[in-house]
């Protein structure tokens, strides 16, 4: 059956992509816009200012969160890393609390609320799933927080997910955004020891996913958003090099990964090895079941 979703952060790269994929097999999708509304299908709120009115959700079966500060999108200031825990903690909150209340009135809406793997921190060669512990940092606090914000919508019996989605590989945007050029420089090499783990997934089986909770409200809690097989960082430049005939030689020592990117230089030199676990056991099949069918996805989208 046909359903209504509201979706949050719709204009941005998964966004986009979800509205997209709902709207092709059948589904009414509402979007949250923070300006005016502009077009039949969007709702304007303000989750700075904690506003969202129940009214405008009638009719809502199931509502995806996705709005917060890209945390790829610029230095790690102190100033922005308050921007990128505000504006997800934020974001949530107005949405649980607005659920509730629905929920109160007879109306009970599933909810599918992002996060990251980054809650995992630096891990090594230890396998995560979905019962293993937080680590430690600034990614990890931040989930631990956006999680923690959709406690209204729980407490008021509601099936909440949270997709902690990987590193998505993208036709446009995503991971792969400034890989690619790189690469076809031949300058994509080990990125520090290389040896990292990095829990990708394509864009194509990140919307896939996102629908598959949507339709399972009995999955509940947080759910690994990734591939079925993470890879280490050189492999997966390896691999990209040898797609687009350019070996991936020279490496990038740590100290300038961190001194270009900042704080975000964490997410490509840590290690997250996290396998979605909820997801095979819920019977969710990835289109792309290893990093070279991702990248021969995105390349042929591209050209």
């Amino acid at each position: 059956m046909p359903q209504r979703v509201a979706i949050t952060g719709a204009s941005g790269l998964i966004g986009g992509a979800l509205s997209a994929f709902l709207r092709e097999r059948g589904d009414e999708v509402v979007r949250l816009v923070r300006r005016p509304a502009t077009a039949p299908d969007e709702v304007q709120w303000d989750p700075a200012a904690r506003r969202l009115d129940p009214a405008d959700l009638a009719g809502v079966t199931g509502l995806v969160n996705l709005a917060g500060a890209g945390v790829g999108d610029k230095r790690w200031t102190p100033s922005y890393q308050q921007q990128i825990l505000a504006s997800r903690v934020g974001s949530t909150a107005t949405v649980a609390t607005t659920l509730a209340t629905l929920a109160d009135q007879g109306q009970a809406v599933r909810l599918v609320s992002g996060a990251a793997v980054g809650v995992y921190g630096d891990r090594g060669d230890e396998v995560l799933t979905e019962d293993s512990a937080p680590g430690t940092g600034f990614l990890s606090e931040v989930v631990r927080a956006w999680e923690a914000a959709a406690d209204p919508a729980r407490d008021a019996g509601l099936p909440v997910a949270h997709p902690r989605t990987g590193l998505v590989f993208a036709p446009d945007g995503g991971a792969l955004e400034r890989m690619i050029p790189l690469a076809k420089a031949g300058i994509l090499g080990p990125l520090g020891n290389g040896r990292q783990w990095w829990p990708w997934i394509s864009l194509r089986d990140t919307v896939a996913g996102l629908a598959h909770l949507l339709d399972h409200p009995e999955i509940q809690g947080p759910v690994n958003l990734v591939g079925p097989h993470p890879d280490h960082q050189v492999d997966i430049a390896r691999e990209l090099g040898r797609q687009i005939s350019r070996p991936a030689l020279l490496p990038a020592p740590a100290f300038g990964i961190k001194l270009v990117l900042g704080g975000f230089s964490d997410e490509v030199l840590t290690s997250k090895r996290a396998v979605p676990q909820r997801l095979l056991e819920s019977g969710f099949a990835h289109q792309d079941q290893t990093v070279a069918s991702a990248l021969r996805w995105v390349l042929a989208q591209r050209s």
